[in-house]
């Protein structure tokens, strides 16, 4: 596979004086993500899971979004809202991941077809 056929991304992550919290520099970007509390972490910021959910959610968003514009289908709105559930003694699994996509604009079968775009990738 030639390198031009690669996207690659980088983060690079790093502990604070504050125990259980990480500055994350993405591009010219700055995330603070904190352990959640029932680990010890502070729990003022974002968690690991919640970085990790917001990018499932953004990418069926931003999905959805441009199979619309690449199929001329209609799209006012797109509203992705996704709730994880995990067991608190292994936080490390998610027990069930639930996705509702809402859309403004399509049809009802266009709106299928955008989501199913989305579910097969």
């Amino acid at each position: 596979m030639a390198n031009d056929d690669l996207v690659v991304n980088r983060v690079q992550s790093r502990s604070t004086s504050t125990p259980g919290r990480s500055i994350n520099e993405v591009r010219q970007h700055r995330l603070v993500i904190d352990e959640p509390t029932h680990l010890g972490g502070p729990g003022e910021e974002i968690t690991p899971a919640d970085a990790f959910l917001a990018g499932v959610s953004a990418c069926g968003v931003l999905l959805v979004q441009g199979r619309a514009r690449e199929t001329g289908i209609r799209l006012d709105q797109i509203d992705v809202s996704l709730e994880a559930v995990r067991h608190r003694q292994d936080t490390s699994v998610f027990q069930h991941i639930d996705m509702l996509f809402r859309l403004s604009g399509p049809t009802q079968p266009q709106a299928l077809e955008l989501v199913e775009h989305y579910q097969g990738h």
